[in-house]
């Protein structure tokens, strides 16, 4: 993570000489020629022996431009493994020169998974923004693909309120009152002064980010909570007493906090990707449409009218037959929610969804052992060996013809099975109540690992083109792509 200068600079080596004044320390290029690459190398065979074998894995993608605008694209993959953890792996973060089309995107993906040897069949779905050529590049290979929650969430809200004069003068009026307070070191210590005098907590103003709303929301936060102290700083001075937030701007403010605010705790929590989300997002949306967002009809006003237009944008975009599937199953199998946000007609579509996915499990797993069996045949020796034939035991001949009960039926037992025990507690990690009892349901459990590795937001590969922006800092904007591929890898799937 950082610059292999470092060990040239005379104080690194200082630090190092004191520590053992009888090591040597290599030169630059020891690092770069060799202790990387074979570092590089090593990393990557432990992540391609440990996905090699995949029953099922979801992933996520995205591109982003360096600091040298220099384009890339990532690939994330998600996956259960044996003990019933949830693992993520960043395989790549290429350069990706080539226009950004959607046929040209998905021919790259495509690539992506063949260099390390994963099966796009057991790819169960993707999790991507809403950009139009990411979309069309799915549609082209046809993968199952989920748009991420926390993208859907910043559209409602923005649509919510883009058209809203009383919003864009509020929004404006706070903008400018951060920015005058930021680039002003007078005003920074009056306004200190004022917040000791008034007896409000020492806080900074907050600047918006205009890629997350959340930010936005805190900003006028901390411009509600330090009212008192803004107005006695800019009334003082004559030049900044036309920026004093007016009270139509303070009710536009409060009834924009009130219908946003609960929304944010739900984006973090959905954007964690060491823990099962796309779980969450039928019972969250239940949440939305019958508390949080739930217009109160003896009310009316801008924060009724923002809670309806960000719940129509969100009902509209999950009507989706495909996505409300994917994630109707998702819910099914996490045993804190099973057929809690279900009806019962809907439980029988579910209930023949996991028999034939199932069945069409085993049958996959079987070709794959006969496969195996005959290629091990075919590599030993073609000379004819006398197998001597067993004798039958007494039991043997006491057993009934069939002791297994037919496939359809011990589907069928394990759902009920499955529905009768009494659903985990919310706050419990449904992966660990998998691993106690995936051995009285091996079937549906098999399927659990298939759903529950999907992630609800593509926040993994922004986490990574985050660890690339630390990378390429402005210090070692001269980092070639491969490169910067390798040292984001190895700062990524190093010590996990």
């Amino acid at each position: 993570m950082v610059p292999i200068q470092t060990i040239e600079r005379d104080g690194f080596r200082h630090v190092v000489h004191t520590l053992d004044s009888r090591y040597e320390l290599p030169g630059r290029n020891f690092f770069s020629q060799k202790c990387l690459p074979e570092l590089y190398t090593e990393v990557r065979d432990r992540v391609m022996n440990e996905i090699r074998h995949l029953e099922a894995y979801s992933a996520t993608t995205d591109l982003w431009s360096s600091r040298t605008t220099e384009p890339y694209i990532s690939l994330t993959i998600h996956f259960i493994d044996d003990d019933w953890k949830l693992r993520s792996r960043c395989l790549q973060t290429a350069f990706f020169p080539e226009d950004h089309t959607g046929a040209i995107i998905a021919l790259g993906l495509k690539d992506a998974l063949s260099a390390w040897g994963l099966d796009e069949a057991r790819l169960v779905c993707m999790t991507i923004d809403s950009g139009a050529n990411m979309v069309r590049a799915l549609e082209i290979n046809k993968w199952t693909r989920l748009a991420c929650f926390g993208h859907r969430l910043h559209n409602a809200i923005e649509r919510s309120v883009q058209h809203d004069a009383r919003v864009a003068r509020a929004t404006g009026m706070c903008k400018k009152v951060v920015s005058t307070f930021s680039y002003s070191w007078k005003k920074k210590n009056a306004l200190t002064s004022a917040q000791r005098e008034l007896n409000l907590p020492p806080h900074k103003l907050i600047t918006e980010s205009p890629t997350r709303w959340g930010s936005r929301v805190k900003m006028m936060e901390r411009v509600l909570e330090q009212e008192k102290a803004i107005t006695q700083v800019l009334a003082a001075d004559q030049k900044s007493r036309h920026l004093l937030p007016t009270w139509q701007d303070i009710d536009v403010l409060e009834a924009i906090t009130k219908a946003l605010k609960p929304l944010q705790d739900f984006t973090d929590a959905l954007s964690g990707e060491e823990y099962v989300s796309v779980s969450y997002v039928k019972p969250v949306l239940h949440l939305l449409n019958t508390n949080i967002l739930k217009p109160e009809e003896d009310k009316a006003g801008l924060c009724e009218d923002i809670k309806k237009r960000v719940l129509d944008y969100l009902n509209e975009k999950y009507k989706d037959p495909a996505t409300d599937e994917l994630l109707t199953m998702a819910t099914f199998l996490d045993p804190r929610f099973k057929t809690t946000y279900m009806s019962p007609e809907k439980l029988e579509e579910v209930r023949s969804r996991v028999a034939t996915e199932t069945k069409a499990l085993e049958e996959k797993t079987a070709t794959d052992a006969s496969s195996t069996e005959d290629q091990s045949e075919r590599e030993t020796s073609t000379a004819p060996v006398q197998l001597k034939k067993p004798k039958h035991s007494l039991g043997s001949f006491f057993k009934k013809c069939s002791s297994a009960p037919p496939k359809q039926q011990g589907i069928d037992m394990e759902l009920d099975g499955y529905l009768l025990m009494v659903t985990a507690d919310s706050d419990s990690d449904p992966l660990e109540w998998w691993r106690l009892q995936c051995s009285h349901f091996p079937r549906i459990s098999r399927l659990a690992k298939k759903y529950l590795c999907i992630p609800a937001t593509s926040s993994p590969s922004e986490r990574a083109f985050s660890t690339g922006g630390n990378i390429v800092t402005s210090s070692r904007a001269s980092l070639k792509p491969e490169n910067v591929d390798r040292l984001v890898f190895l700062a990524k799937n190093l010590n996990v």
